[in-house]
């Protein structure tokens, strides 16, 4: 992954602020041994620390479809700030200040590292890589101690920083589809449902209605278990006289 980042910045940098044949982009560390051995003009971008963005982090399972259907689940990458301390080498100050000034310009051009840049499991992951470049350090360091760690003297110099996803590795297979069960019918083989069945064994044989003209059932109500069958109760309609 740290390898990815530095070779998508090594051909930016060579791409849109320097000219490669002019200018070596190397990842030393700008000690006063490294100073005194250099030869031509130099573009040092040197990685000096690594923490996570915790402001990125994510909470949760992604899914991972195959074929429309959940294959694993897997926890969503973290990101990881990779600070660089970018600073322009050569002869004269001017021409380390236009050259700082020509980086500056390029990455300012540029919120997330060029997709077309991007190589291996960095590449793979399919997503944006965030790029600052220029922010106030953190509270818990500056870069004069940064130098001073490095037993240098202080220079002008640039604090690129990249967020980097990286997949943590950690998944869980999902399990298999549940199988579809057949559902059951409460028609009967005549096409009836039993409801039906009752009431049609309750005509007669030639389809008219038991219950003799001028009757009505007040109750037909099938008996409950542990409960005797109720009384079917029948009332006569009354005739209506005609007026005399």
């Amino acid at each position: 992954m740290i390898s990815d980042v530095d070779d998508a910045l090594r051909r930016l940098i060579e791409q849109e602020a320097v000219d490669d044949a002019e200018v070596d982009v190397v990842f030393d560390a700008p000690t006063k041994d490294w100073a005194a051995r250099r030869t031509g003009p130099t573009v040092d971008v040197y990685l000096y620390d690594i923490r996570e963005d915790l402001r990125r982090r994510q909470r949760g399972l992604v899914n991972e479809y195959d074929n429309g259907r959940v294959r694993a689940r897997h926890l969503p990458p973290r990101y990881f700030k990779l600070s660089y301390l970018v600073a322009a080498w050569t002869q004269r100050p001017e021409d380390e200040h236009h050259l700082l000034g020509r980086l500056l310009a390029c990455f300012l051009r540029h919120d997330a590292l060029p997709g077309d840049l991007l190589s291996g499991p960095l590449a793979a992951l399919g997503l944006p890589v965030p790029v600052t470049v220029a922010l106030p350090p953190p509270e818990d360091r500056s870069f004069a101690d940064v130098w001073t760690a490095l037993g240098g003297e202080l220079k002008p110099s640039l604090d690129v920083v990249v967020s980097v996803p990286a997949d943590t590795g950690r998944a869980q297979p999902a399990a298999p589809p549940a199988l579809r069960t057949p559902r059951l019918s409460a028609a009967g083989k005549d096409g009836s449902v039993p409801g039906e069945q009752k009431r049609r064994r309750g005509l007669m044989p030639d389809g008219s209605d038991p219950v003799p003209a001028g009757l009505e059932t007040l109750s037909d109500e099938a008996p409950s278990r542990g409960t005797t069958a109720p009384t079917v109760t029948v009332r006569k309609r009354r005739k209506q006289r005609r007026p005399e």
